[in-house]
């Protein structure tokens, strides 16, 4: 049912970004470390993080290329937040931990990320039932704008 409300390029870059933030924060948890694999490890979540984040911009303009078209909204709330910080931070770790360590310290895939239990359980839902004035509003809405449909009773 998920899948029937959601268009799947959305569902695409939603899960894209959720990634890209999890590898940036992660990577400047990692940073807070004070040996060279703890810095190692943050460069290369930060790197992931962007690549994460540019892969979300294409999702974001694959979606909004579709059928019915529409222009990308400007960006706002954690999205700004994000476009701002994860390239800014990411080619500042860069170069300063490549000044400062060789690049056989640099790891070149991104470390995995922690496994963390949810804080929060959702509650049980049930959807209500379907209400029969839905379906007869989806009939009136199928039959053309110059038909009337006829009630005999």
């Amino acid at each position: 049912m998920f899948q029937m409300l959601y268009n799947q390029p959305v569902m695409d870059a939603c899960n894209v970004v959720s990634l890209a933030a999890a590898y940036y924060y992660h990577g400047l948890i990692l940073d807070e470390g004070n040996t060279e694999k703890y810095h190692g490890m943050a460069v290369a979540a930060l790197q992931a993080a962007d690549e994460y984040f540019k892969e979300s911009k294409k999702a974001c303009e694959v979606f909004n290329a579709a059928h019915p078209l529409s222009r990308n909204p400007p960006l706002w709330g954690t999205m700004k937040y994000l476009s701002e910080k994860i390239p800014k931070d990411t080619s500042s770790k860069v170069r300063i931990n490549r000044d400062l360590y060789s690049h056989e310290k640099i790891m070149e895939t991104a470390p995995t990320l922690p496994d963390f239990a949810l804080a929060l359980k959702p509650d049980e839902y049930q959807l209500p039932a379907v209400d029969p004035l839905w379906n007869e509003s989806v009939q009136l809405s199928h039959i053309g704008s110059n038909q009337v449909k006829c009630d005999k009773r």
